[in-house]
Protein backbone atom coordinates (compact mmCIF):
# COMPACT_ATOMS: atom_id res chain seq x y z
CA UNK A 1 0.00 0.00 0.00
CA UNK A 2 2.72 2.51 0.67
CA UNK A 3 4.26 1.69 -2.94
CA UNK A 4 1.01 2.78 -4.09
CA UNK A 5 0.75 5.62 -2.45
CA UNK A 6 3.89 6.99 -3.42
CA UNK A 7 3.11 5.96 -7.17
CA UNK A 8 0.24 8.16 -6.75
CA UNK A 9 2.13 11.00 -5.06
CA UNK A 10 4.73 10.65 -8.49
CA UNK A 11 2.18 10.92 -10.93
CA UNK A 12 0.24 13.59 -9.33
CA UNK A 13 3.31 15.46 -8.90
CA UNK A 14 4.39 15.00 -12.61
CA UNK A 15 0.74 15.92 -13.21
CA UNK A 16 0.66 19.23 -12.04
CA UNK A 17 3.93 19.94 -13.70
CA UNK A 18 2.81 19.03 -16.82
CA UNK A 19 -0.98 20.82 -16.63
CA UNK A 20 -4.19 19.70 -16.97
CA UNK A 21 -5.19 22.48 -19.98
CA UNK A 22 -8.80 23.51 -21.09
CA UNK A 23 -9.35 25.83 -23.97
CA UNK A 24 -11.71 28.70 -23.47
CA UNK A 25 -12.93 30.93 -25.90
CA UNK A 26 -12.94 34.58 -24.56
CA UNK A 27 -15.22 37.92 -25.63
CA UNK A 28 -17.36 35.82 -27.63
CA UNK A 29 -19.97 37.98 -27.15
CA UNK A 30 -18.13 40.69 -29.48
CA UNK A 31 -16.93 40.52 -33.20
CA UNK A 32 -13.35 41.46 -31.58
CA UNK A 33 -11.35 43.05 -34.81
CA UNK A 34 -8.41 44.04 -32.73
CA UNK A 35 -7.14 43.33 -29.50
CA UNK A 36 -3.70 44.41 -27.38
CA UNK A 37 -1.76 41.73 -25.32
CA UNK A 38 -0.15 43.61 -22.22
CA UNK A 39 2.23 42.26 -20.04
CA UNK A 40 1.10 41.74 -16.64
CA UNK A 41 2.73 39.16 -14.38
CA UNK A 42 5.58 37.12 -15.85
CA UNK A 43 7.03 37.00 -19.44
CA UNK A 44 5.62 35.47 -22.55
CA UNK A 45 6.92 34.22 -25.83
CA UNK A 46 5.73 35.52 -29.01
CA UNK A 47 4.93 32.90 -31.86
CA UNK A 48 3.60 33.81 -35.09
CA UNK A 49 2.88 30.45 -36.91
CA UNK A 50 5.81 28.42 -35.84
CA UNK A 51 8.34 31.08 -35.91
CA UNK A 52 9.61 33.00 -32.72
CA UNK A 53 9.43 36.62 -31.98
CA UNK A 54 11.14 36.71 -28.28
CA UNK A 55 9.42 37.89 -25.23
CA UNK A 56 6.92 39.81 -24.06
CA UNK A 57 8.27 41.86 -21.16
CA UNK A 58 7.43 44.63 -18.68
CA UNK A 59 5.38 47.70 -20.30
CA UNK A 60 5.35 45.95 -23.34
CA UNK A 61 2.16 44.93 -26.10
CA UNK A 62 1.30 43.23 -28.88
CA UNK A 63 -1.56 44.42 -31.24
CA UNK A 64 -3.52 41.87 -33.52
CA UNK A 65 -5.61 43.09 -36.25
CA UNK A 66 -7.86 40.92 -38.17
CA UNK A 67 -6.96 41.05 -41.69
CA UNK A 68 -9.21 38.85 -43.81
CA UNK A 69 -8.46 35.43 -42.73
CA UNK A 70 -5.48 36.30 -41.21
CA UNK A 71 -4.02 37.83 -38.52
CA UNK A 72 -1.33 41.41 -38.67
CA UNK A 73 1.13 41.53 -35.08
CA UNK A 74 2.60 43.70 -34.32
CA UNK A 75 4.70 44.69 -30.99
CA UNK A 76 4.32 48.10 -29.94
CA UNK A 77 4.12 50.05 -33.57
CA UNK A 78 6.40 47.57 -35.16
CA UNK A 79 5.13 45.09 -37.75
CA UNK A 80 6.19 41.61 -36.75
CA UNK A 81 3.71 40.25 -40.43
CA UNK A 82 0.85 38.47 -41.11
CA UNK A 83 -0.06 35.42 -39.96
CA UNK A 84 -2.99 32.69 -39.49
CA UNK A 85 -2.14 32.04 -36.09
CA UNK A 86 -0.26 33.79 -33.31
CA UNK A 87 0.45 32.14 -30.04
CA UNK A 88 1.59 33.75 -26.63
CA UNK A 89 3.20 31.05 -24.51
CA UNK A 90 3.57 31.58 -20.90
CA UNK A 91 7.16 31.12 -19.12
CA UNK A 92 6.25 29.91 -15.84
CA UNK A 93 2.88 28.78 -14.14
CA UNK A 94 1.45 31.72 -12.59
CA UNK A 95 2.08 34.76 -15.32
CA UNK A 96 -0.80 36.68 -16.61
CA UNK A 97 -1.74 38.76 -19.86
CA UNK A 98 -3.64 41.87 -19.73
CA UNK A 99 -6.32 41.88 -22.61
CA UNK A 100 -7.79 45.19 -24.35
CA UNK A 101 -10.22 45.00 -27.08
CA UNK A 102 -9.61 48.38 -29.06
CA UNK A 103 -12.47 47.08 -31.71
CA UNK A 104 -14.75 47.03 -30.53
CA UNK A 105 -13.55 49.37 -27.05
CA UNK A 106 -14.33 47.21 -24.60
CA UNK A 107 -13.42 46.93 -20.60
CA UNK A 108 -9.87 45.28 -19.70
CA UNK A 109 -9.58 41.78 -18.50
CA UNK A 110 -6.55 39.88 -16.78
CA UNK A 111 -6.02 35.85 -17.05
CA UNK A 112 -3.48 33.45 -16.46
CA UNK A 113 -1.40 31.06 -18.79
CA UNK A 114 -1.22 30.92 -22.75
CA UNK A 115 -2.99 32.25 -25.55
CA UNK A 116 -3.71 30.97 -28.95
CA UNK A 117 -5.09 33.70 -30.99
CA UNK A 118 -6.60 33.10 -34.85
CA UNK A 119 -8.73 34.69 -37.40
CA UNK A 120 -12.52 33.46 -37.19
CA UNK A 121 -15.38 33.99 -39.49
CA UNK A 122 -16.50 37.39 -38.33
CA UNK A 123 -13.83 38.55 -35.91
CA UNK A 124 -10.78 37.00 -33.97
CA UNK A 125 -11.25 34.22 -32.15
CA UNK A 126 -9.44 34.40 -28.82
CA UNK A 127 -8.69 31.27 -26.81
CA UNK A 128 -7.13 30.84 -23.13
CA UNK A 129 -4.76 27.99 -22.94
CA UNK A 130 -5.63 27.70 -19.09
CA UNK A 131 -5.57 24.97 -16.56
CA UNK A 132 -8.13 23.72 -14.79
CA UNK A 133 -7.08 25.19 -11.43
CA UNK A 134 -7.07 28.67 -12.83
CA UNK A 135 -10.13 28.21 -15.23
CA UNK A 136 -12.09 27.23 -12.00
CA UNK A 137 -11.31 30.03 -9.88
CA UNK A 138 -12.06 32.39 -12.40
CA UNK A 139 -15.66 30.69 -12.74
CA UNK A 140 -16.46 30.54 -8.88
CA UNK A 141 -15.83 34.43 -8.71
CA UNK A 142 -18.06 35.35 -11.98
CA UNK A 143 -20.47 33.00 -10.50
CA UNK A 144 -20.53 32.99 -6.79
CA UNK A 145 -18.96 36.29 -6.45
CA UNK A 146 -16.82 37.20 -3.12
CA UNK A 147 -17.03 36.98 0.42
CA UNK A 148 -18.94 34.11 0.42
CA UNK A 149 -18.56 30.75 2.81
CA UNK A 150 -15.51 28.43 1.71
CA UNK A 151 -17.48 25.06 1.55
CA UNK A 152 -19.89 27.20 -1.09
CA UNK A 153 -16.56 27.82 -2.98
CA UNK A 154 -15.81 24.05 -2.80
CA UNK A 155 -19.38 22.92 -4.12
CA UNK A 156 -19.39 25.80 -7.01
CA UNK A 157 -15.73 24.24 -8.03
CA UNK A 158 -16.98 20.77 -8.01
CA UNK A 159 -19.83 21.13 -10.02
CA UNK A 160 -18.42 23.58 -12.18
CA UNK A 161 -15.74 21.37 -13.04
CA UNK A 162 -17.75 18.32 -13.48
CA UNK A 163 -19.68 20.36 -15.65
CA UNK A 164 -16.93 21.53 -17.93
CA UNK A 165 -15.59 17.59 -17.84
CA UNK A 166 -19.17 16.74 -19.89
CA UNK A 167 -19.12 19.28 -22.12
CA UNK A 168 -15.42 19.51 -23.21
CA UNK A 169 -16.29 18.80 -26.25
CA UNK A 170 -19.05 21.91 -26.87
CA UNK A 171 -17.10 24.46 -29.15
CA UNK A 172 -14.57 21.69 -30.57
CA UNK A 173 -15.72 22.63 -34.17
CA UNK A 174 -14.40 26.24 -33.34
CA UNK A 175 -11.65 25.24 -31.90
CA UNK A 176 -11.87 25.44 -27.87
CA UNK A 177 -13.67 23.42 -25.28
CA UNK A 178 -15.58 26.05 -23.73
CA UNK A 179 -16.66 29.49 -23.99
CA UNK A 180 -16.95 32.23 -21.62
CA UNK A 181 -20.32 32.53 -21.82
CA UNK A 182 -23.54 31.91 -19.48
CA UNK A 183 -24.16 29.12 -21.57
CA UNK A 184 -20.60 26.96 -20.76
CA UNK A 185 -19.51 29.14 -17.74
CA UNK A 186 -19.32 31.94 -16.82
CA UNK A 187 -15.39 33.48 -17.33
CA UNK A 188 -14.94 37.17 -16.62
CA UNK A 189 -11.78 37.51 -15.39
CA UNK A 190 -9.10 35.43 -13.90
CA UNK A 191 -9.14 34.96 -10.10
CA UNK A 192 -8.71 38.37 -8.61
CA UNK A 193 -10.53 39.52 -4.97
CA UNK A 194 -10.75 36.49 -3.16
CA UNK A 195 -8.73 34.13 -2.07
CA UNK A 196 -10.60 32.10 -0.25
CA UNK A 197 -11.81 30.72 -4.05
CA UNK A 198 -8.11 29.31 -4.36
CA UNK A 199 -7.98 27.77 -1.35
CA UNK A 200 -11.43 25.69 -1.43
CA UNK A 201 -10.07 25.04 -5.93
CA UNK A 202 -6.81 23.34 -4.43
CA UNK A 203 -8.95 21.38 -1.55
CA UNK A 204 -10.97 20.04 -3.98
CA UNK A 205 -8.25 19.81 -6.96
CA UNK A 206 -9.28 16.94 -9.37
CA UNK A 207 -13.13 16.36 -7.39
CA UNK A 208 -15.98 15.64 -9.57
CA UNK A 209 -19.37 13.99 -9.60
CA UNK A 210 -21.15 11.01 -10.76
CA UNK A 211 -25.05 9.75 -11.55
CA UNK A 212 -24.25 6.08 -9.76
CA UNK A 213 -26.95 4.31 -11.70
CA UNK A 214 -25.55 5.75 -15.03
CA UNK A 215 -21.85 5.60 -14.09
CA UNK A 216 -21.86 8.84 -16.18
CA UNK A 217 -20.68 12.50 -15.48
CA UNK A 218 -23.77 14.38 -14.04
CA UNK A 219 -25.44 17.53 -15.64
CA UNK A 220 -23.76 19.93 -13.09
CA UNK A 221 -26.65 22.42 -13.92
CA UNK A 222 -26.76 25.55 -11.28
CA UNK A 223 -29.03 28.94 -10.95
CA UNK A 224 -28.98 31.97 -8.39
CA UNK A 225 -32.10 30.80 -6.37
CA UNK A 226 -34.81 28.34 -6.88
CA UNK A 227 -37.53 30.50 -4.93
CA UNK A 228 -37.81 27.75 -2.31
CA UNK A 229 -38.20 24.86 -4.51
CA UNK A 230 -36.51 23.19 -7.87
CA UNK A 231 -37.00 22.54 -11.37
CA UNK A 232 -37.40 19.53 -12.84
CA UNK A 233 -35.22 19.07 -16.07
CA UNK A 234 -37.90 18.22 -18.60
CA UNK A 235 -39.88 21.69 -17.46
CA UNK A 236 -36.93 23.69 -18.62
CA UNK A 237 -35.25 21.18 -21.55
CA UNK A 238 -37.97 19.10 -22.49
CA UNK A 239 -35.73 15.86 -20.72
CA UNK A 240 -36.05 14.22 -17.45
CA UNK A 241 -32.60 13.26 -15.79
CA UNK A 242 -33.57 10.93 -12.58
CA UNK A 243 -31.12 12.62 -9.75
CA UNK A 244 -32.89 16.13 -10.90
CA UNK A 245 -36.53 16.03 -9.58
CA UNK A 246 -38.29 18.90 -7.86
CA UNK A 247 -38.00 19.25 -3.98
CA UNK A 248 -38.27 21.89 -1.46
CA UNK A 249 -35.57 24.02 -0.43
CA UNK A 250 -35.64 26.04 2.44
CA UNK A 251 -31.99 27.92 2.44
CA UNK A 252 -32.93 30.29 -0.57
CA UNK A 253 -36.15 31.40 0.71
CA UNK A 254 -34.77 34.56 2.45
CA UNK A 255 -32.36 35.91 0.49
CA UNK A 256 -31.81 39.20 -1.76
CA UNK A 257 -33.14 36.82 -5.16
CA UNK A 258 -35.77 34.63 -3.14
CA UNK A 259 -39.14 37.09 -4.34
CA UNK A 260 -39.80 39.77 -7.28
CA UNK A 261 -42.56 41.41 -9.45
CA UNK A 262 -42.89 42.71 -12.31
CA UNK A 263 -46.01 44.79 -14.43
CA UNK A 264 -46.78 43.82 -18.13
CA UNK A 265 -49.12 45.67 -20.44
CA UNK A 266 -52.44 43.26 -20.39
CA UNK A 267 -52.25 43.95 -24.47
CA UNK A 268 -48.72 42.79 -24.67
CA UNK A 269 -49.39 39.52 -22.67
CA UNK A 270 -52.58 38.99 -24.43
CA UNK A 271 -51.10 39.44 -27.89
CA UNK A 272 -48.40 37.18 -27.15
CA UNK A 273 -50.76 34.33 -26.25
CA UNK A 274 -53.44 34.59 -29.25
CA UNK A 275 -50.40 35.08 -31.82
CA UNK A 276 -48.09 32.33 -30.94
CA UNK A 277 -50.40 30.14 -29.32
CA UNK A 278 -53.41 30.55 -30.69
CA UNK A 279 -55.30 30.95 -27.36
CA UNK A 280 -59.12 30.68 -27.36
CA UNK A 281 -60.16 34.31 -26.57
CA UNK A 282 -63.35 33.40 -28.06
CA UNK A 283 -63.89 30.95 -25.24
CA UNK A 284 -65.71 33.66 -22.59
CA UNK A 285 -64.47 31.04 -19.66
CA UNK A 286 -60.84 31.15 -20.88
CA UNK A 287 -60.94 35.30 -21.70
CA UNK A 288 -61.97 35.39 -18.24
CA UNK A 289 -58.95 33.66 -16.75
CA UNK A 290 -56.35 34.74 -19.28
CA UNK A 291 -54.13 37.10 -16.66
CA UNK A 292 -54.62 35.06 -13.70
CA UNK A 293 -52.15 32.26 -12.89
CA UNK A 294 -51.95 30.27 -9.87
CA UNK A 295 -48.46 28.39 -9.18
CA UNK A 296 -48.25 27.26 -5.61
CA UNK A 297 -45.58 24.14 -7.21
CA UNK A 298 -43.75 24.50 -10.14
CA UNK A 299 -45.17 23.63 -12.85
CA UNK A 300 -44.33 23.46 -16.79
CA UNK A 301 -47.51 25.36 -18.68
CA UNK A 302 -49.39 28.35 -17.95
CA UNK A 303 -52.93 27.61 -16.82
CA UNK A 304 -53.13 24.40 -18.50
CA UNK A 305 -51.01 21.81 -20.19
CA UNK A 306 -53.65 21.20 -23.00
CA UNK A 307 -52.89 24.56 -24.10
CA UNK A 308 -49.44 24.00 -24.77
CA UNK A 309 -47.71 27.23 -23.57
CA UNK A 310 -44.35 26.84 -21.82
CA UNK A 311 -43.68 28.87 -18.66
CA UNK A 312 -39.73 28.93 -20.65
CA UNK A 313 -40.96 30.69 -23.69
CA UNK A 314 -42.92 33.70 -21.62
CA UNK A 315 -40.11 33.61 -19.42
CA UNK A 316 -37.64 34.47 -22.54
CA UNK A 317 -40.47 36.92 -24.37
CA UNK A 318 -41.07 38.86 -21.21
CA UNK A 319 -37.24 38.75 -19.47
CA UNK A 320 -38.84 37.50 -16.13
CA UNK A 321 -35.85 36.17 -13.70
CA UNK A 322 -37.89 32.82 -13.85
CA UNK A 323 -40.82 30.79 -14.40
CA UNK A 324 -42.09 29.98 -11.14
CA UNK A 325 -44.31 32.97 -11.07
CA UNK A 326 -47.94 33.76 -10.41
CA UNK A 327 -49.63 36.41 -11.88
CA UNK A 328 -53.38 38.12 -11.64
CA UNK A 329 -54.66 41.66 -13.72
CA UNK A 330 -53.92 45.08 -11.85
CA UNK A 331 -55.57 47.72 -13.70
CA UNK A 332 -54.34 47.99 -17.41
CA UNK A 333 -51.14 45.25 -16.36
CA UNK A 334 -50.77 42.13 -15.70
CA UNK A 335 -48.87 42.00 -12.08
CA UNK A 336 -46.45 38.98 -12.24
CA UNK A 337 -45.35 38.14 -8.29
CA UNK A 338 -42.30 35.34 -9.18
CA UNK A 339 -40.33 33.82 -7.06
CA UNK A 340 -36.35 32.74 -7.81
CA UNK A 341 -33.40 33.69 -10.24
CA UNK A 342 -32.75 31.38 -13.66
CA UNK A 343 -34.18 27.95 -14.59
CA UNK A 344 -34.42 26.07 -10.74
CA UNK A 345 -32.72 23.00 -12.09
CA UNK A 346 -29.66 21.48 -10.01
CA UNK A 347 -27.57 23.38 -7.44
CA UNK A 348 -29.62 26.88 -6.26
CA UNK A 349 -26.42 28.89 -5.00
CA UNK A 350 -27.80 31.39 -2.63
CA UNK A 351 -29.40 27.53 -0.87
CA UNK A 352 -25.63 26.33 -1.32
CA UNK A 353 -24.19 29.35 0.70
CA UNK A 354 -27.07 29.30 2.81
CA UNK A 355 -26.13 25.86 3.66
CA UNK A 356 -22.32 26.27 3.91
CA UNK A 357 -22.80 29.24 6.52
CA UNK A 358 -25.07 26.41 8.79
CA UNK A 359 -22.11 24.40 8.73
CA UNK A 360 -22.56 21.80 5.99
CA UNK A 361 -19.71 20.73 3.85
CA UNK A 362 -19.34 20.87 -0.01
CA UNK A 363 -20.51 17.16 -0.01
CA UNK A 364 -23.29 17.34 2.14
CA UNK A 365 -24.53 20.27 -0.15
CA UNK A 366 -24.06 19.03 -3.47
CA UNK A 367 -25.87 15.65 -2.07
CA UNK A 368 -28.74 17.72 -1.25
CA UNK A 369 -29.04 18.57 -4.80
CA UNK A 370 -27.98 15.72 -6.48
CA UNK A 371 -29.31 12.64 -5.78
CA UNK A 372 -27.34 9.40 -5.78
CA UNK A 373 -24.14 10.79 -6.78
CA UNK A 374 -20.75 9.58 -5.82
CA UNK A 375 -17.46 12.01 -5.84
CA UNK A 376 -14.61 10.81 -7.88
CA UNK A 377 -11.02 12.05 -8.07
CA UNK A 378 -9.72 12.88 -11.87
CA UNK A 379 -6.38 12.25 -11.30
CA UNK A 380 -6.58 9.03 -9.26
CA UNK A 381 -8.75 7.47 -11.82
CA UNK A 382 -6.12 9.04 -14.43
CA UNK A 383 -3.49 7.07 -12.64
CA UNK A 384 -4.57 3.69 -11.99
CA UNK A 385 -6.22 3.63 -15.69
CA UNK A 386 -2.84 4.02 -17.08
CA UNK A 387 -1.40 0.73 -14.72
CA UNK A 388 0.72 -2.22 -16.47
CA UNK A 389 -1.32 -4.24 -13.47
CA UNK A 390 -4.00 -4.47 -11.35
CA UNK A 391 -3.77 -2.19 -7.99
CA UNK A 392 -4.19 -5.35 -5.95
CA UNK A 393 -0.72 -6.74 -7.14
CA UNK A 394 1.19 -4.06 -5.45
Amino acid sequence: MKFKAFLLFLFLTSFSVLGNDIQIGVYRGHNIQRIDFSYNEGSYMIYGDSTAFGALLPNEFVSLNKVGSKIELKKGVRVLGTFKKVTLKPTSNENVLRLRPRAPVLHERKYNDGFIIFSGTKGLTIVNDVSYKHYLGGVVESEGGGGKHIEYYKAQAVISRTYALKYLKRHQKEGFNLCDQVHCQAYHNKLIYTDDIRKAVNAVDGIYIIDTVSNSLVEGFFHANCGGQTSSSDYVWKEEIPYLQPFKDTFCIYTRQATWEKRIPKIEWRKFLVNNYFYPIEDSLYRSIIYTFDQVDRKAFYLSPHLGIPLRDLRYQFKLRSTYFSCSPDGQDVLIKGKGFGHGVGLCQEGAMGMANQGLNYQQILSFYFEGIQFKHYFEKLFFNQLPYKVGDL
